[in-house]
């Protein structure tokens, strides 16, 4: 049997993750996004691990205090499908017996391509930004060419944005976004790299510019988060 182990926070570059499952939820309130996140702990702190293709499974709450973000690592999508048919719902289901209402905004599949630290020195990280890009359409290529000309642009910024963590960059499978999941010391050092006196991170060099206007680049999105909850299996 495997029992359920409560972490500090997901190890997001692990060999073993083949991909890696994020979804958001919209609670509606303040309120109703801490009894989500705690009936969440209820319900999966109360069963064994729910799959041993699930290698982590962690929940963050949205600043503008009604979104969950949820990012799952799995060994493989066979792994998540088969805990989707013998599991999942049962799961769900007393989540919204606790908070009905939930509306789940979407699930969405990615592979983790590149990652990399920012700074120097062993930081904890206090905030996670994730950014969505989005392209015109599907091309994988065009996908790692973007996170590539991105590694480049952070690696030869000569003044980056201090309070920088790590960046951890995923390809979605059907080809048409990336997302960062970065991790900042605080919230308040990403709202500063982000002051309109400089209006955007990265400094004005021409690595930052071909990221920026890189061929069929269609918007992105940003959005914080604190991490709520962190699980993963516990042999016993």
């Amino acid at each position: 049997m495997t029992s359920v182990r409560f972490n500090s926070r997901p190890d997001l570059t692990r060999s073993d993750a083949g991909i890696v499952k994020i979804s958001t939820w919209d609670t509606g309130t303040p309120e109703r996004q801490r009894l989500a996140v705690e009936a969440v702990r209820e319900v999966w702190g109360s069963r064994d691990w729910a799959h041993p293709g699930l290698l982590s499974y962690t929940v963050h709450t949205g600043d503008d205090g009604r979104t969950l973000l949820h990012y799952s690592q799995w060994t493989s999508e066979e792994a998540y499908q088969e805990f989707v048919r013998n599991g999942r719902d049962a799961r769900n289901d007393e989540i919204d017996a606790a908070v009905p209402g939930v509306e789940r905004l979407g699930l969405d599949t990615f592979e983790l391509y590149r990652s990399g630290s920012l700074g120097s020195g062993a930081r904890e990280p206090g905030c996670v930004v994730t950014v969505d890009i989005r392209f015109d359409g599907p091309d994988p290529a065009r996908q790692r060419a973007w996170v590539d000309a991105v590694f480049e642009a952070l690696e030869s910024d000569p003044a980056p944005a201090p309070g920088g963590v790590s960046a951890h960059l995923h390809a979605s499978t059907d080809g048409t976004r990336v997302v960062n999941y970065a991790e900042w010391e605080t919230a308040q050092a990403h709202i500063d790299a982000l002051d309109p006196a400089d209006g955007r991170i990265g400094s004005l060099t021409p690595q930052w510019h071909r990221v920026q206007h890189h061929p069929g680049l269609k918007g992105s999105t940003v959005r914080r988060w604190t991490l709520a909850l962190s699980i993963g299996a516990e042999l016993r």
